[in-house]
């Protein structure tokens, strides 16, 4: 039997692991960010009152991070948007990412935004997970407008 996943709120004692955590996954993405942008999140993330982080823990160490938030909806009672979920490399395949997905559902619906939802990209590896634990895939589009 595989070790059990631990999932909390981020905490300050957590700083160090969360960035590298984060820093992973932009690297996954091919995105790049200045320490501020980082520094600025973590703050948000402590203190936002609309934006959550949690950890996931194997054995102790951080083996997963993801940040969500809750939002208004003109046709439900509310909604969460998981906004990112990584797991280090090392740790994938045991069940952290189901884990975290589940915890943010029920966080979500506890406080009354019961839909969950999250995006990736088209030929992501994790699509085989989300295609499981995913209650719809309803094929749609993802726009982007900035000015």
């Amino acid at each position: 039997m595989g070790s059990m996943v631990e999932i909390s709120f981020l905490a300050e004692p957590d700083r160090d692991q969360w960035e590298a955590l984060a820093r992973g996954k932009d690297a996954h993405f091919g995105v790049e960010r200045r320490d501020e942008d980082y520094e600025r999140t973590w703050r948000r993330l402590l203190g936002d009152e609309r934006i959550r982080g949690i950890a996931a823990r194997v054995d102790g160490r951080m083996a997963g991070i993801a940040h969500y938030l809750f939002h208004a909806s003109v046709w439900y009672s509310g909604k969460c948007y998981l906004a990112d979920l990584f797991v280090d490399p090392e740790a994938r395949r045991r069940g952290v990412a189901t884990a975290v997905i589940e915890w943010v559902a029920r966080d979500a619906e506890e406080h009354g935004h019961p839909g969950l939802y999250w995006n990736t990209l088209e030929d992501a590896p994790a699509r085989a997970l989300y295609d499981k634990v995913g209650k719809f895939h309803q094929g749609l589009i993802h726009y982007a407008y900035r000015r």
